[in-house]
């Protein structure tokens, strides 16, 4: 697990989409014996997926680990099996803490599909980048593109704020 966050962690997504394209082409092309090309927006897809887990096993590693060992301790003591640990002690305590990065995470994943446009999926980015190049005139499709991500990410913040709302750590008085 630690090999893997790490490998994935240290190089640029542009870098996997790119090797999930064309290096699944080659791999794909070798094991059946002809040549099968991937689709653009599944090697995108999977690309995004496996920096998205690399990202998020750390951070929910982190929540976890920033529960006090007491904790799992009392339960165990209480008798509890080791779903009722996970499910009554340890993610109720691990959500509060994961969620202003896993926030993050998840506005970054949105800004990152835009990456995918260099395979030749077209997105938002490759329409405003065609766009831009028949008309010669670049600004007004970049800020329209610009304005899109804005919503979008907006969009994902707004949501998580509200679900960060319901799962706030409460801190009554006594």
């Amino acid at each position: 697990m630690r090999t893997y966050t790490g490998v994935i962690r240290g190089v640029p997504e542009l870098l996997i989409i790119l090797l999930m394209y064309f290096g699944g082409t080659a791999f794909l092309s070798m094991i059946v014996g002809r040549y099968i090309e991937i689709n653009a927006f599944a090697a995108g897809v999977t690309a995004l997926t496996i920096v998205f887990g690399a990202y998020a096993a750390e951070i929910f590693r982190g929540a976890i680990n920033a529960i006090a060992p007491g904790q799992r301790e009392a339960a165990k003591a209480l008798g509890l099996p080791r779903w009722q640990i996970w499910l009554l002690i340890i993610i109720p305590q691990m959500i509060p803490v994961a969620l202003p990065a896993f926030c993050n995470l998840c506005i970054s994943l949105v800004k990152d599909t835009s990456l995918i446009s260099v395979v030749g999926l077209t997105d938002v980015m490759r329409v405003a980048y065609v766009g831009a190049g028949s008309l010669r005139t670049p600004l007004p499709f970049y800020l329209a593109a610009s304005a899109i991500y804005l919503m979008l990410t907006s969009l994902c913040l707004l949501s998580f704020k509200l679900i960060e709302r319901r799962y706030s750590i409460p801190f009554w008085k006594g």
